[in-house]
């Protein structure tokens, strides 16, 4: 593995949040392409690692999975014209897609992370993944549970209701999990691990400890659209 996140391309981010303008931008259009080259280079080579035990990963293209840095101010009282960061989404269907995946966020000051699991699925996915989870709590349990993930991630993240969900009771062994909008995993990465040789290793050693959560998430998802 030789791809690495450069000093330079944290240091652009950084400075991006600090001076967010269409001015500053445009001054500092070269350093962020550079930034946008070194990002897209991590990203092929760790495609090519992910194959490995990840399908998703096959036949995507690092350019192809990154947001645009570009802001849609046309309804959101923040104007800031870019995001102050960079931001990728391995999954089935490439970046759009509303499936379990991986994701990757570069940002300074500290702020970088991966993260993976299901955002905000639809109604009908919501109620069949929950559905899921009350039929096979010990199954997810094993999985978020797990020294893995635990290790990785901590405990389990994503929005949730403050009541009890209908058709449960909130009694349930599982009312816990089925409470949450989405169920997410997530690992702050500090610019020091960022900066590593080894970062490709953190990341792709995360993503494996995502595969089984991905995959649980997953089955419900297929049942519906079979």
């Amino acid at each position: 593995m030789s791809s690495i996140i450069q000093k330079s391309t944290l240091q652009f981010l950084a400075e991006l949040a600090a001076h967010n303008t269409r001015e500053w931008f445009a001054e500092h259009k070269n350093r962020y392409e550079d930034a946008r080259k070194n990002y897209i280079s991590f990203l092929d080579e760790m495609l090519q690692e992910m194959q490995h035990f990840e399908p998703a990963a096959r036949g995507q293209r690092g350019k192809d999975l990154v947001f645009r840095i570009y802001r849609d101010v046309r309804f959101s009282k923040d104007k800031r014209p870019y995001k102050d960061h960079f931001g990728a989404y391995v999954a089935e269907g490439g970046r759009k897609s509303t499936l379990p995946g991986y994701y990757l966020h570069l940002a300074g000051n500290n702020n970088s992370f991966v993260a993976g699991g299901l955002w905000m699925p639809p109604a009908e996915q919501l109620k069949a993944v929950r559905q899921e989870i009350d039929y096979n709590l010990d199954a997810f349990k094993s999985i978020i549970e797990s020294t893995d993930f635990k290790n990785c991630f901590g405990d389990l993240q994503g929005e949730q209701l403050k009541t009890t969900p209908k058709g449960y009771d909130k009694e349930n062994p599982a009312i816990n999990y089925l409470r949450h909008k989405s169920w997410n995993a997530v690992m702050p990465l500090p610019n020091n691990e960022v900066l590593q040789e080894n970062f490709m290793e953190v990341v792709l050693d995360a993503f494996q400890a995502l595969k089984p959560f991905n995959d649980f998430l997953m089955q419900p998802l297929q049942d519906v659209e079979e």
